[in-house]
This record gives structure tokens, sequence and C-alpha cells, in this order.
């Protein structure tokens, strides 16, 4: 059955991307007006799964790349996705088949749609992390050695970048540096793959469970009913943390946003301290000398009231915040993913256990 994503379906989806964007993923409300505004502009947009993809097809990716604090003070122009996705044609010689998401995060699960209304081709109902991660070689085709590049990188002045590297890693250096001289973000056309690569490594279903994510959220207000609850028992999530957020260090470098949170417990954590520190996502979260979650398991702070999520750059003194942790996708657990987004990867001196075991444990304090 043919399946088309509108307006009230991007509104959804960007509110559950940022759910799953574990804190990054840049600012929602950019990237659902950007592509509401194409989909306005041209229509709905196909949804097609993974299966669909004939197995010789390019696909190709389009997301943004740099520290998202920028993007709330510097707002694209719209037609970033478009110019990198020109520039591709050019390099690759031929039309890609579909448009597909890097990661899901409030900016990088509605950029697809933007190059799909525009360009009228369909975006694949996958991604290569199943949240946000901060990096570019951190996908799931990675650590199947599947080559993220030739990359093509622009900024709102009409400024293009192609990169050529010798691995991801090296793609991932000279992007970032490109990304910072070209004013903080940049917007990418990268990780072109066949359709077989597509079904054999991308994480499935990811911006359908966005919206669904979304869905589940505003129905749990709609209804006065718990919204954090609601959301724990869509993502199979747990509960780490209540508490209020009393210091917040935060740096951006021009490349990734750096720094922690303080969070003074609440109710039952009454008299605990919770601290989160994040690149860009939330990498690591400890109580009591203790990790309740780490990467590559899903960080997320939940506003106590609403449910609503609050992005690192988001997170102010004050607030009161519910802190969950959420698995991640299966491959992620291997030996290849926990090399790339496991604890040590982010400098952390910690073996990577399960959310759900943390939480066992944590449950039994």
């Amino acid at each position: 059955m043919r399946r088309f994503i509108g307006v009230g379906e991007i509104e959804d989806m960007a509110l559950g991307a940022t759910v799953l964007g574990a804190g990054g993923g840049g600012d929602p409300y950019v990237g659902k007006l950007m592509a509401i505004e194409a989909i306005r502009k041209y229509g709905d947009v196909e949804l097609i799964t993974p299966d669909e993809v004939p197995d010789d097809a390019v696909v190709v990716v389009s997301q943004m790349m740099g520290a998202p604090t920028i993007m709330v003070e510097k707002i694209c122009s719209g037609l970033e996705p478009m110019a990198t996705y020109d520039e591709m044609v050019k390099e690759l010689g031929v039309e890609p088949y579909a448009i597909y998401a890097v990661e899901a995060g409030g900016v990088n699960s509605t950029i697809p749609f933007i190059l799909g209304a525009t360009r009228r081709i369909p975006v694949v109902d996958c991604d290569l992390m199943g949240r946000a991660f901060p990096e570019l070689q951190m996908t799931t085709l990675g650590i199947n050695g599947v080559k993220g590049q030739p990359a093509v990188l622009a900024d709102e002045k009409g400024n293009t970048v192609t990169v050529r590297a010798i691995d991801d890693r090296w793609l991932e250096r000279i992007a970032r540096q490109a990304t910072s001289v070209m004013g903080g973000y940049t917007i990418l056309a990268s990780y072109m793959c066949t359709g077989r690569q597509l079904k054999d490594f991308a994480i499935p279903g990811t911006p359908t469970l966005c919206e669904k994510i979304g869905r589940t959220l505003r129905e749990a207000r709609e209804m006065h009913a718990d919204p954090i609850a609601a959301v724990l028992e869509v993502t199979r999530g747990h509960r780490l943390f209540k508490g209020k957020v009393v210091d917040v260090e935060r740096n951006t470098d021009g490349m990734f946003v750096r720094g922690r949170a303080v969070v003074a417990g609440l109710d039952d954590d009454k008299g605990r301290e919770l601290v989160i520190e994040f690149q860009n996502e939330n990498i690591i979260a400890r109580a009591d000398g203790r990790a309740l979650c780490t990467s590559p398991d899903l960080i997320m702070s939940l506003d106590m009231e609403s449910g609503t999520p609050v992005t690192t750059e988001g997170l102010k003194y004050g607030a009161r915040i519910v802190v969950v942790g959420m698995p991640c996708d299966d491959q992620w657990r291997t030996p290849e993913g926990l090399a790339v987004v496991g604890p040590r990867a982010f400098g952390y001196d910690l073996d990577y256990v399960p959310v759900e075991e943390l939480a066992a444990t944590e449950g039994g304090r």
C-alpha cells in the first residue's frame, strides 16, 4: 500500500524524532518548518520501505552536520538540501532512486522530506542509527564496511564542498573542519549506497517509529494521560531519574556542543544527584558514582509535566525533567558497533552494560 507523508505526519515525526535524538539531532522546530513549507508547496511525499527499493538502485542520505546550538540563531536558507543533491547527482552521474535519513533527530529526520517534496522522489522508511550520534562514521553502513562518500556539503551562502576521503573517520575530520569554516553547520548529501546494502544494513522503520512516538505523546496530552509513561511504553524505555536542573555547562567549539548537566533529585530521587555528559547527544548519565545509562543506548530528558523532549541546547537551570533511558538497535550492541559508539569510543573508561540491565540493578538499590 502506498503511503504519503503530509503536514500532520511531519508534525508528529519531528516531535518523536526529538525523543530518539538522545538530546541532539538539531532543533525540531527548524526542521519541521522547512519540511512543512516544502510539502505545502510541492505536495505530500511518498514513504517507501527498504524492500521496495530495487537492489541495484542508488539511494542517498540528506542530513545536517554541525553544532545544534548554531541552528537556533543561524537559520537555514532552505536551499541547502537541493544544492547538495544537485552536486551529488553530478558526482554520481545518475539520479538517486530515493532519499533517506542518516539518523533520528529533530532536523535530520525531516530534511529528507524537503528533498522528497521538491524533487518528487520517495523517502525510504529507514535510517543508519536508530537514534542520533555526533559523528559521520557512526552509522550501521559504516560498521559494515560501506563508505559514506563522496559527500557534498553546502552552507546557506551557496558554497559547496565535495569530500572524498580514505575512510569515514577522515571524512568526519575533513567535513567537520569545513563545516566550522562554513559557519558551524552545513547540509550534506552522503552515504550513497545500493538498495541491497540498504536492506542488509539500515535500520528499518525509524521514520514510522518517530511518527508513532510523536502521535503517542500528542494523544496522551490530549487525553490528560501520563505522557512520559506513554513514551516509555512505545520505546521500551526506563525512567532513570527525576529532578531539577541545577547547573549546565555548555561549550560550542564550532564543531560540537560539549558539556554536562547536573540534576538535583526530586520525589523518590530526593537527596541524589544525576550528571549527564553530552557531545551534541547525551553520552552518559551517572548518579551516586554509577552509570544509569551509556551510549549507544539513548538518554533523553523529558519535561516533567508535558513529556516534551528537552535537547542539550534546550537544557536550562530550573527545568524539571524526567531522565529516561531507551535501548538502542541490536547492531550497536555488537563488538563492531561498540567499538565505534560504546563508552570507550567517547573516552570513558567504562564497559557497556545494556540499559535494561542497569535499570534492573538500580531498581533494587
